[in-house]
């Protein structure tokens, strides 16, 4: 299901095409496109461990997995389809309604189709990174540059938003909080546009840092192509800080080390 094109109007866009799990599990690009060529107006956030996010989209506008599923298929933006012609085309192909027989005796039903994505969005876990290991009392599994670097994420306050076993994706945040930020970040209203509140302006979702040397470009709008520029702008945006060279460096050769392995069923 999260390969197949039928899930779209016109059989060109599926799950897989916005959330490459070989390749960061996001699509490389500022922003995603749908059906028909048009273009999205948020980047598109990494598939990997989305199960540990406590809410899902930049906004936070679903509560889990299986209510964000549902977004993409009736964005006329995205997949611009509805569950009828979905099922229609589904129960069309002969191959999709034997794999949903042999799992309910109710077959290929709107249900059934969010459990097998969930399902598999679920295993999307990428484990055994170095920081895990390092923080496990693999003391070899970072560098001393990715340690000195863990040092400063920690004491400079990097980890005030990063944490978890998600190393974020579990609070909102102000983009801009304490010092100023290129202004096309502040283009987009975040959760204001969904709340109306005055408090939520420019406020998102804090995304996770897992893998995050494989999710370029960054921010909620894919404006910045280098890891290190991303590391200054929020330095300087949420911590009040100017970091120089070699903060930069032991910050971004830290991330890197976020960087876990994926399921063996994908390997």
């Amino acid at each position: 299901m999260f390969n197949s094109p039928l899930l779209s109007a016109d059989n060109s866009v599926s799950c897989a095409s916005c959330h490459d799990v070989f390749h960061g599990g996001d699509d490389g690009l500022p922003v995603s496109t749908g059906i028909n060529q048009q273009v999205g107006t948020r980047n598109s956030p990494s598939v990997l461990n989305a199960v540990f996010n406590f809410r899902q989209f930049w906004d936070g506008r679903s509560l889990n997995l299986k209510d964000q599923a549902e977004g993409p298929i009736h964005n006329p933006v995205e997949m611009g389809s509805d569950w009828d012609e979905v099922l229609e085309k589904l129960r069309s192909e002969p191959n999709f309604v034997q794999s949903f027989q042999d799992l309910s005796e109710d077959g290929i039903t709107v249900e059934n189709i969010l459990k097998a994505i969930v399902s598999y969005e679920e295993s999307l876990v990428t484990e055994n990174a170095p920081i895990d290991r390092y923080l496990l009392g693999e003391h070899s599994a970072l560098t001393p540059q990715q340690q000195a670097g863990y040092r400063k994420f920690v004491d400079y306050g990097c980890v005030t938003c990063h944490q978890g076993r998600n190393i974020g994706g579990n609070l909102y945040q102000k983009i801009g909080r304490l010092d100023q930020v290129p202004a096309n970040l502040l283009d987009d209203p975040g959760r204001y546009e969904l709340t109306k509140n005055p408090q939520d302006m420019h406020v998102f979702k804090v995304p996770s840092l897992r893998n995050v040397a494989d999710t370029a470009p960054y921010f909620h709008n894919g404006s910045v192509d280098e890891l290190s520029v991303a590391i200054r702008i929020m330095a300087r945006g949420q911590l009040g800080l100017d970091l120089n060279d070699a903060d930069v460096a032991d910050l971004e050769a830290l991330l890197h080390a976020f960087t876990g392995e994926l399921p063996r069923s994908l390997q």
